[in-house]
């Protein structure tokens, strides 16, 4: 039997069994990291260098594309590694690294979109208390809040999850190191501190999720109230960027998650963690520049392209 003092590297899932294949998989996989790095390395350059797009939305817009680059670094370089090479390993530091930083980009995200609808809230609700409520230095403690339960929460899960005794292989049916892949390996049944874990990762969901309702509820009846049809049609655009992220992020991981185990298998899994870890981080750019006028404009004045200046 081996256990996790014995294991020097884990197996991760090939996404393809013939060469073929995997330098289509390399491909794809290339072009969909490229197309995340320059959407999110774009939307982070425009906001940096457009004084006019210093404010606290897109300030906590910038502070989302880094964590949608990391939560993407974080996974698909050793995804095309492992195709291109024909290999499926990655180390035992490697893997406890990849866990760390993928649950810390993506529970800081999560934190972060939470973040994004109380300023929608404050925008629409209070517009008056705008400056007031998200000044300088709240956006900084509310960006540096979600950054750090990001961080807490990895630390936690990652110290617990390999503390345990692994003794069933070292195969994960998974392209990266993901925590149920790994707690399939344990032999341990730690069942009071893994309770605790679930607890604190449900109550910070549920806080999250009810949060993010709530504020939107309250946008709606402010929205219903605006007399005019432009003026609601105003206030409803500056909020769809954002539910639409935000319901792209929660039926991904809601997908992945909820899957029953009885019609569950190994590509079903593939797939399902593909959607929740690659297409937001993908897509987010796209999603928030496509009808935004202000960033359209600070794209135009960097990249002054015949692409851009059409958009």
């Amino acid at each position: 039997m081996s256990n996790s003092s014995s294991i020097t590297q884990f197996l991760l899932l090939a996404f393809a069994d013939t060469r073929e294949l995997q330098f289509l998989t390399f491909w794809l996989f290339l072009s969909i990291y490229l197309a995340a790095l320059l959407g999110n390395g774009l939307i982070i350059t425009a906001i940096a260098c457009d004084h006019h797009l210093h404010t606290p939305m897109y300030f906590f817009l910038l502070n989302l594309s880094v964590l949608d680059l990391g939560s993407i670094s974080t996974t698909m370089p050793k995804a095309m590694a492992n195709s291109l090479w024909n290999t499926r390993a990655i180390s035992y530091a490697g893997c406890v690294v990849q866990l760390f930083f993928f649950v810390f980009f993506t529970v800081g995200e999560y934190c972060l979109l939470t973040v994004m609808a109380y300023d929608r809230y404050i925008a629409i609700c209070k517009p008056l208390h705008y400056g007031i409520l998200l000044g300088s230095r709240a956006c900084v403690r509310m960006a540096a809040a979600a950054w750090g339960s990001g961080s807490l929460y990895a630390l936690l899960h990652t110290a617990n999850t390999f503390s345990l005794p692994l003794c069933r292989g070292n195969a994960l049916h998974q392209f990266f190191c993901e925590i149920p892949h790994i707690l399939k390996l344990s032999c341990s049944h730690s069942y009071l501190w893994n309770a605790g874990l679930f607890v604190f990762g449900f109550s910070l969901s549920s806080g999250c999720f009810i949060f993010i309702v709530v504020s939107y509820m309250q946008i709606f009846r402010a929205v219903m109230r605006i007399p005019s049809e432009q003026g609601r049609h105003k206030a409803f655009s500056t909020c769809l960027p954002h539910v639409t992220m935000v319901s792209l992020f929660l039926s991904t991981a809601m997908f992945a998650c909820l899957k029953s185990p009885s019609t569950s298998s190994p590509s079903m899994d593939l797939v399902a963690v593909f959607l929740y870890s690659v297409v937001p981080p993908a897509v987010n750019p796209l999603i928030y520049s496509m009808r935004n006028q202000e960033l359209n404009d600070a794209l135009k004045k960097l990249l002054p392209s015949p692409v851009f200046q059409q958009l």
